[in-house]
């Protein structure tokens, strides 16, 4: 390595940065926020460090106890996935980015549950997106926190994948 930084930095004129360059196996570095990943073949896989700062700029965007209504979240949400879904659209490992999408959609449920607030609310809004008196008064009031009940199946009855 100090070789090849001799060379760049006194012959080419260039100057290198030490913390990002390294000698490495390709699945141990990151490059533009990718990473590679090996499976029968070398495969392009979001970086964890990428993937860390999505979820930062998205749980900034949903803040859990923002009074904006689910309409305008969405809309300031959009462009942020639309433009990190095209950015890594070149990735071959799409579970990730299925579980981002679930990980996103119950992100929302749980503002709703947190806007909600009382159970007669929460009883309400769920018999309007179609559940039955007894199951709607039964997960209004169970007492669990707004992360379980985001991921509960009541929740994903009431608002499924297309809402």
């Amino acid at each position: 390595m100090e070789a090849i930084t001799d060379y760049l930095e006194k012959k080419l004129k260039l100057q290198v940065n030490r913390d990002k360059s390294a000698v490495a196996r390709p699945w141990q570095r990151k490059f533009l926020g990718y990473s590679v990943t090996w499976h029968k073949r070398a495969r392009l896989k979001i970086a964890d460090s990428s993937l860390k700062r999505f979820k930062d700029k998205v749980r900034e965007i949903i803040v859990g106890n923002a009074s904006r209504n689910l309409g305008k979240t969405v809309e300031a949400l959009n462009p942020v996935l639309r433009g990190w879904t095209s950015y890594f659209r070149l990735t071959e490992v799409k579970g990730v980015l299925q579980e981002l999408d679930g990980w996103i959609r119950r992100k929302l449920r749980c503002l709703l549950w947190r806007q909600w607030k009382r159970p007669a609310t929460r009883n309400k809004r769920l018999q309007t997106r179609g559940l039955d008196e007894t199951r709607a008064w039964k997960s209004a009031s169970n007492g669990r926190g707004p992360w379980w009940n985001a991921g509960a199946s009541h929740m994903n009855a009431a608002y499924p994948k297309c809402f």
